[in-house]
């Protein structure tokens, strides 16, 4: 028996048109699984392997999630959900989430977002006893002093995994999530690329290195598997050893 083979499994990656979200698709999509990712723009070819996005071979679909039309018209094209991933998320620079406005769109997308698409796969993922995983951060336990909405909701996405992990253990449904560190993605790009910054992360990790979009994808692989049968409400730090 394969634990990560994902045949006939149906996934759903929101926010998987770039970045993490998009890394995580392809390794679903690599095992077997039939993967539907979620994107804000009209056509998949609006995407680039330049900005993150390599779509070929997954079923994509408009949906913004902060317009509660466009999530209740969705239709999702499966009977039953076998893992859902929320990789959505938005993080903005030079103070700008000092902004109440901004503040409460960072909120928006990065946690409020994550309930309401929790709420609307429940009964999919109950009927397939499957599995949700949330993209959390390692900004969730450290102080970011230029992106307050982030850090807070983040670490808002801690507590509803541990919540909806409680509440849904009964419904069959294992929720957890991860807590990435450094990995280069468009929305890290503004340390990533600017060597001084990027050389002031990595003295703080003791791995010496970024992490890859590949390795966030294989936790999780592993976190929609049999092999972590017994994993409920928990937030994996997948941060190269950041945190310590």
């Amino acid at each position: 028996m394969n634990e990560l083979d994902f045949s006939g499994k149906h996934v759903l990656v929101i926010g998987g048109s770039s970045g993490i979200g998009n890394g995580i698709a392809r390794a679903f999509l690599a095992r077997g699984a039939v993967v539907h990712v979620w994107g804000t723009r009209e056509r998949k070819e609006d995407y680039s392997p330049e900005e993150g996005s390599v779509l070929e071979g997954l079923r994509y679909h408009k949906v913004d999630v902060l317009s509660s039309a466009e999530l209740a018209a969705y239709e999702p094209p499966f009977e039953s959900l076998d893992v859902l991933v929320q990789s959505q998320g938005l993080v903005l620079y030079r103070r700008a989430e000092f902004n109440p406005t901004e503040f409460r769109r960072v909120i928006e997308t990065n946690l409020n977002s994550v309930m309401a698409c929790a709420m609307k796969f429940h009964g999919l993922l109950a009927a397939a006893r499957g599995t949700m995983i949330i993209l959390s951060s390692i900004g969730a336990f450290l102080a970011t002093k230029g992106n307050p909405a982030y850090s807070a909701s983040k670490a808002g996405v801690l507590g509803l995994t541990r919540s909806l992990g409680q509440a849904w253990a009964a419904d069959g449904i294992r929720v957890n999530a991860i807590a990435p560190g450094l990995v280069e993605t468009k929305l890290t790009r503004v340390t990533t690329g600017d060597q001084s910054r990027l050389a002031a992360t990595l003295q703080r990790i003791p791995l010496g290195r970024i992490g890859t979009v590949e390795e966030m994808a294989g936790v999780a692989l592993f976190l929609a598997s049999p092999l972590s049968s017994y994993i409920v409400g928990q937030t994996m730090v997948v941060d190269g050893g950041r945190l310590l």
